[in-house]
């Protein structure tokens, strides 16, 4: 069974902002791969299908982010998932719009949703999808930086970088992670 969680904060106001990128992920996934997320529990919304012969969880937490760890660990143990069978996709501000870095294992990097995850699961070793939204420029705020909206020279960047974060979790779910990372990053 593989678990694809993508981060991100619930309501129409935040459906397009940069904090969001990994619930668009997860979006496309299910169009991609045919799973409609349509079950709700776990303070989750989430999706099954079988792709492969892989049993696949598509969840977004609606837990809102600083909170995503609450959602992800009871669903994992109801669904008895270990931390190598799953991959959280979520936004970085250290990476530049349009580039995606897949990795293993790592901290927090000040990321609230990532911290959650962490101390709900008690390691720091799971896979990860890193979409860059870079930092802002003009002296804002990050918190209204990751709640804003992208701009327009963003947008073909961000679309590149949601189709690369999908189309690695495909790959991932008939390979390891470890070949996967070798060719996405």
């Amino acid at each position: 069974m593989k678990l694809i969680i993508g981060l991100g904060n619930p309501g129409r106001q935040y459906e397009k902002t940069r904090h969001n990128v990994g619930f668009m992920v997860i979006d496309k996934l299910a169009d991609d791969l045919s799973i409609s997320l349509d079950r709700q529990k776990f303070n989750g919304i989430y999706g099954i299908g079988h792709i492969s012969g892989e049993k696949v969880i598509l969840l977004k937490p609606l837990t809102y982010m600083n909170l995503s760890g609450e959602c992800i660990r009871p669903l994992m143990e109801y669904y008895e998932v270990n931390e190598e069978e799953i991959v959280v996709v979520y936004d970085d501000l250290d990476l530049p719009v349009g580039k995606t870095r897949l990795r293993t294992k790592g901290s927090a990097g000040g990321h609230n949703g990532i911290k959650s995850m962490i101390h709900h699961l008690g390691t720091q070793e799971f896979n990860r999808i890193k979409i860059g939204i870079d930092r802002p420029t003009n002296g804002m705020k990050i918190s209204d930086y990751v709640l804003g909206q992208f701009t327009e020279d963003d947008k073909q960047g961000i679309t590149e970088s949601i189709n690369t974060s999908a189309s690695a979790c495909e790959k991932w779910l008939t390979h390891s992670f470890v070949q996967v990372m070798n060719e996405f990053n």
